[in-house]
């Protein structure tokens, strides 16, 4: 890895258009950016529901790519670009942060002088073709610590983790609308992941949710409006013994974090809501078998995971999780059954126990 320092006014051009987890992992990055060259312009090529969860990010300007425009929105962004006033007509340096190959291609519409990319182990889809800068290869890491690494080629360290997503006060109104500020914590379930094989049973969650209303919780379910949302929503609440509010498909992106916000305690697969939640400081009930938690579990505290990594390394690949290779995804039919309804109670029972609440 070569280090050149950025100029006070450099332009910078950041490229990851998903997933909304994904993109919380770039907030710190972009706080890192910010606070060591305040005079730098900073533009964000980033998907359209990615926007619409960060929209407000002070300092940054959005540039939309929908995926389902192709090659045609690939070539009216690069038209746009050079409406711009660029030295050169190109950015200063492009940090490109998505090895997916429509990422890959997007990146050669982008003009940049400096193209940094990843490490040769997290490489794939041709991702060497489209940069000239890599950053360090550091195996055993957290997403965000990767991603947060792009800031070492010029010249900077992200020292600090900070996130302060831009979540607007007439959001964080609805959520303190939704259940009434009273002595009762509120276990969140945020139920589906994008990865549908990530996903826990849904007599399982109701068995950890009653567990949590008998224990003198409030429980509440959230989540997208995906006919996969609502009909797992629908069947938790069948298979629950206590009622619990449904939330399910009645928030918006910009509302989300501050429904999340609101809870003690987050239960969910590894999904965008997990990253979200940590990101506002809700702790996290990780369920974690068809991926690893300590490189994509909730960054700032993994205490309260129930983690069965290991048991699906064992199990379907035939050896342990430290002998595989780092990040790898285990998502075979049925591996989040290795976590069951005893791992999700012992999860919620520890963080009673560092909490202190009833």
């Amino acid at each position: 890895m070569t280090t050149s320092p950025l100029s006070s006014h450099s332009s910078i051009c950041l490229l990851r258009l998903s997933a909304l987890g994904d993109v919380t992992h770039v907030v710190p990055l972009v706080r890192t950016l910010r606070a060591a060259r305040p005079q730098a312009s900073i533009a964000w090529i980033i998907g359209k529901g990615e926007r619409r969860l960060l929209e407000g990010l002070e300092g940054v300007e959005f540039l939309e790519y929908d995926k389902k425009s192709g090659f045609a929105g690939m070539r009216a962004l690069r038209r746009s670009l050079r409406e711009r006033p660029l030295p050169g007509g190109r950015f200063d340096v492009l940090l490109q942060m998505q090895v997916a190959a429509r990422a890959n291609l997007l990146s050669a519409f982008l003009p940049a002088q400096r193209r940094v990319g990843y490490d040769r182990s997290r490489s794939k889809d041709l991702h060497g073709l489209f940069i000239n800068e890599r950053i360090p290869d550091r195996p055993g890491i957290h997403v965000l610590d990767a991603i947060g690494s792009f800031c070492e080629p010029l010249g900077l360290r992200q020292t600090e983790v900070r996130w302060d997503l831009p979540v607007p006060e007439d959001a964080r109104e609805w959520a303190r609308a939704q259940w009434p500020q009273d002595e009762a914590p509120t276990l969140l379930i945020s139920p589906c992941s994008s990865h549908t094989v990530r996903n826990w049973r849904n007599d399982r969650y109701a068995a950890v949710a009653d567990h949590a209303v008998e224990r003198g919780w409030r429980v509440v379910l959230c989540g997208g409006r995906s006919e996969l949302e609502r009909n797992t929503a629908d069947a938790i609440l069948a298979a629950m013994r206590h009622p619990a509010l449904d939330l399910v498909g009645k928030d918006t992106l910009k509302q989300l974090p501050a429904l999340l916000e609101r809870g003690q305690l987050l239960m969910t697969p590894d999904s965008g809501p997990m990253h979200i939640a940590n990101a506002m400081g809700t702790k996290v009930l990780g369920l974690h078998a068809a991926s690893n938690p300590a490189r994509s579990g909730p960054y700032s505290d993994r205490r309260y995971c129930a983690d069965r990594y290991d048991d699906a390394a064992r199990k379907y690949l035939g050896k342990p999780a430290a002998d595989i290779a780092w990040g790898t995804k285990i998502e075979h039919e049925g591996v989040m059954d290795l976590i069951s309804v005893e791992d999700g109670v012992a999860a919620f029972e520890r963080y009673l126990a560092d909490h202190s609440l009833r």
